[in-house]
């Protein structure tokens, strides 16, 4: 909450917008209210502006009441705003400095409200925030909006132009062998496996009353050549960047055909190389006489890492999953933005994968938190080990999410690569 006894030490910025807005309302006014709607949220305040130094001072509006019915008049034209997100406690007037000024406070949209948009023009007026700017979203952007609003996640989707055949059973053995160490004796154990995927949601029947991969099937036992067939930008890209003198020392891409290319056998070659890097200390301890153990907080939170990566990616969006594991960081980069604030997710408690289907079966193996606390488990591991806080970022105009893991303790020089 912005504190208006202190106005001039603020700045415009990704979640502040200030207005002169003296009689009538701005224009601009509204794609500003479509660009923090579809981003995370901001406040506009009219009757402020900018003195040369870009500090913040209010000017006054002359008749706040009109403004404010003017405002309400126009976010609930359908014609001019498509949807109208807020409540009349996010609308006020306020006194700064012996002046009137009219606050106005936007919430972040839910994703089944996005896109928020104007003129009847979702692909034209849709609008996000980056830096003190509003600037129009791409068809794409829109689409990947439109494709996160419903209840049913992006992986449910069923192939119908596909049969299990499709799928490689290479995998799937390796999946159903890691779910018996996991979970010894499990009802499923006995199923065919045609009947264990259906269970699990790989395969589902189709409106044709035949059986058919799920996107979440395809994408985790698929083949890579099968899988772009419905996901054209799929591409999955692990480098391991240890020395200086060479460009890259261990690289797996989806696209090589020396494996699958699936996102189950990726998920596994990669975290084995992950936990090899030099900075991830590996120790154990015997329970008894013969069982080790040398899981870590670390680990524990790669592994959350590495499948948040997975089931929050939007496979339809460009550039696929990137990890980059260097000598002093270790950077998961993904297609589609959080679906709700980061803040949000990094309290706990909320949970809402683009891919659940893919989830739930990371779950089966005992990967990944399903009840919102896996972001918390990655900042608490990291504060544990000592190392740099972890850094999300959200790339507006490629519609990317990366999560930054430093390897380098507080007054530890990094090494340059």
């Amino acid at each position: 909450m912005i504190n208006l006894n202190k106005l001039s030490l603020y700045r415009e910025d990704n979640r502040l917008e200030v207005k002169k807005a003296e009689n009538n309302l701005p224009g601009s006014i509204w794609s500003t209210y479509s660009a923090f709607a579809n981003t995370n949220g901001g406040y506009i305040l009219l009757g402020v502006a900018e003195r040369a130094d870009k500090s913040l001072y209010a000017t006054g509006v002359n008749n706040p009441q009109k403004l404010m019915t003017d405002f309400w008049n126009t976010i609930n034209n359908s014609k001019k705003v498509n949807i109208n997100i807020l409540l009349p406690k996010h609308v006020r007037v306020e006194t700064v400095d012996g002046k009137e000024i009219v606050f106005i406070e936007i919430p972040r949209a839910d994703r089944e409200f996005k896109p928020v948009f104007l003129d009847e023009k979702p692909y034209a007026e849709t609008y996000r925030r980056n830096g003190e700017g509003d600037y129009h979203c791409s068809a794409q952007m829109v689409e990947a909006m439109i494709r996160d609003k419903g209840n049913r996640t992006q992986d449910m989707l069923v192939i119908e132009n596909m049969s299990p055949d499709t799928l490689d059973y290479e995998t799937i053995r390796g999946f159903r062998t890691r779910m018996r160490h996991t979970r010894p004796g499990h009802v499923w154990d006995s199923l065919t496996d045609i009947e264990f995927l259906q269970k699990i949601g790989a395969v589902t029947i189709g409106e044709d009353d035949k059986r058919h991969p799920t996107a979440a099937g395809l994408l985790m036992f698929g083949f890579e050549s099968e899988i772009v067939r419905e996901y054209p930008n799929y591409f999955l890209d692990y480098r391991e960047h240890y020395d200086a003198d060479v460009r890259y020392t261990d690289r797996i891409y989806s696209a090589s055909g020396e494996w699958s290319g699936n996102l189950c056998d990726f998920f596994f070659n990669v975290y084995n190389r992950l936990i090899k890097n030099p900075k991830i200390k590996t120790p154990f301890k015997m329970i008894d006489s013969l069982t080790r153990i040398d899981d870590t907080h670390i680990r524990k939170a790669l592994r959350e890492a590495l499948v948040n990566c997975i089931t929050n990616a939007d496979f339809y969006g460009e550039r696929g999953l990137v990890i980059l594991n260097n000598t002093d960081e270790i950077i998961f980069e993904n297609p589609g933005f959080f679906r709700i604030e980061l803040e949000e997710a990094r309290s706990g408690g909320v949970s809402s994968p683009r891919n659940a289907v893919i989830m739930k079966m990371f779950a089966l193996l005992d990967i990944g938190e399903r009840i919102g606390s896996g972001v918390p488990l990655i900042y608490e591991a990291w504060a544990n080990e000592g190392f740099g806080e972890p850094i999300y970022t959200e790339s507006l105009s490629i519609g990317r999410t990366a999560l930054k893991l430093a390897l380098t303790k507080d007054g530890e020089k990094a090494e340059s690569i």
